[in-house]
């Protein structure tokens, strides 16, 4: 497993608050710069995207800014694959293995571990962070805590 370090976990969500706080930047580049600041610190990190609720469509996520490969998967139902079951439960998903989950959406034959993490702006679901690491078993406690505080951050951009 790939971990990261304290420093470097303060420096990330630094990173991101200054971001979130930009007056500058626009909601679309924000969520663009933390995909490839997630994508450039985490060396594990091979796609690093967000998924959004589309609020003209009935429980159904878009697909927002990302970083990586193109993927088949610009809308996602509830419920469906990974992405959906963050979004259905409103909790944090994290697969060492994607081989081993039934419910896993396939994006790209490179893809061996998934981390799912909800945005939530006062307790509901508005957003989530998807990212896939070509390397199995690579998702550490630390990768999830920072991501969760992360998207705590990120709610006030919603």
């Amino acid at each position: 497993m790939s971990s990261i370090t304290i420093p470097q976990k303060r420096k990330i969500l630094d990173r991101i608050n200054q971001i979130v706080e930009d007056s500058e930047q626009g909601f679309e580049d924000k969520l663009q710069d933390i995909c490839e600041l997630l994508e450039e610190e985490i060396e594990i990190f091979d796609w690093v995207g967000f998924y959004l609720v589309d609020p003209r469509a009935d429980r159904e996520l878009v697909l927002g800014p990302y970083v990586g490969e193109p993927t088949d998967h610009t809308r996602i139902p509830f419920g469906k694959g990974i992405c959906g079951q963050t979004a259905e439960t409103n909790e944090t998903f994290v697969v060492q293995d994607v081989n081993q989950e039934d419910n896993y959406l396939a994006c790209s034959i490179h893809v061996k571990a998934e981390i799912v993490v909800p945005v939530k702006k006062e307790g509901e679901f508005v957003a989530e962070l998807d990212i896939d690491s070509h390397t199995k078993d690579s998702l550490t406690d630390e990768h999830r805590t920072m991501l969760e505080k992360a998207c705590e951050s990120l709610a006030n951009l919603f």
